[in-house]
């Protein structure tokens, strides 16, 4: 593990939060992408060495929308880069962790991810994320 991508944080309006960190709190936006797959509109904001990771749903039936309904607003997942991610499900599969995703997945920007199941990880969604070779700015 390299160190803290972004901490991803469940919205039901983006426009809205973005308006919050933008004009309120005067933080620069970073990119903002679909993840048709994952079902949620996305943008990026920039702190420090990591970034928040706004997540609004597309669907009614997608994990985002899913979290919203029973939990509210609020942190969704802790996503941790890492260099190999093949290589770093291998070695967590060998432990006998239990993965949402035993294969990578295309996240946001051209990310590889994958999710460990939060029953193995003291309650907290973690996200393993490969950035590609030649990342997006923001």
């Amino acid at each position: 593990m390299k160190k803290i991508d972004h901490i991803g944080v469940a919205v039901r309006d983006l426009d809205k939060a973005l308006s919050l960190y933008r004009d309120v709190l005067g933080m620069a936006i970073g990119g903002t992408d679909e993840v048709p797959a994952q079902k949620v509109r996305l943008a990026f904001v920039p702190v420090g060495d990591t970034r928040l990771e706004l997540l609004e749903p597309t669907q009614a039936d997608s994990n985002i929308a899913k979290f919203l309904e029973s939990r509210g607003e609020g942190v969704h997942h802790i996503a941790l880069e890492v260099e190999d991610i093949e290589g770093a499900l291998a070695r967590l599969k060998e432990k006998g962790v239990r993965l949402i995703n035993p294969e990578p997945v295309k996240g946001a920007h051209n990310t590889r991810i994958a999710f460990l199941h939060p029953k193995e990880t003291n309650g907290v969604l973690l996200e393993l994320v490969e950035q590609p070779a030649d990342p997006p700015h923001g």
